[in-house]
């Protein structure tokens, strides 16, 4: 864990766990922003539930269940991202990509602004604090392929089918 990631994890007030039909998250709020969307499987910080459920917090869940629902193809809560400027600018291209569609990852280097930065994009993606919300799951190999997800393949299949179907 880095000491971004350590400060990061030190001020975190609430984390609470969301058990979706397909999936578990955990969302994280910090002074009014979200500031983690995690898979329960994928706790990289270590993060620990708290006995509080904001209305924040809440918020974040209706919207992605009702993303899970097909209802909803953007967010709009507030998000506080924690990153290196590199992770910050690949985390943006990554939001930009449009409902049901992918990039690659040289596509999403070059949107960052580095086209040769292929790998260091896939690490900054790797490193997505708000999956979901910052769609990582719409990056994909250059050959197409499904390549390496935090929630796993499958779940990584069944964001990108459910997209597909609702776009």
């Amino acid at each position: 864990m880095t000491r971004a990631e350590k400060r990061a994890a030190a001020r975190m007030k609430y984390v609470w766990l969301y058990r979706f039909k397909w999936v578990n998250l955990g969302i994280a709020e910090d002074d009014g922003f979200i500031t983690n969307i995690f898979f329960e499987s994928d706790n990289r910080l270590g993060l620990k539930l708290s006995n509080v459920e904001t209305p924040l917090i809440k918020r974040a869940a209706g919207q992605l269940e009702e993303y899970f629902e097909g209802q909803r193809f953007s967010f709009d809560f507030p998000i506080l991202l924690s990153g290196t400027e590199f992770q910050k600018k690949v985390w943006g291209a990554v939001s930009a990509i449009p409902y049901g569609e992918t990039r690659t990852y040289k596509e999403v280097a070059a949107l960052a602004g580095n086209p040769l930065a292929t790998r260091a994009a896939g690490m900054a993606n790797n490193r997505n604090p708000i999956v979901i919300v910052i769609p990582c799951h719409r990056v994909i190999g250059h050959d197409g392929k499904l390549v390496g997800y935090g929630g796993g393949l499958d779940v990584k299949e069944y964001l990108l089918e459910l997209e597909k179907q609702y776009k």
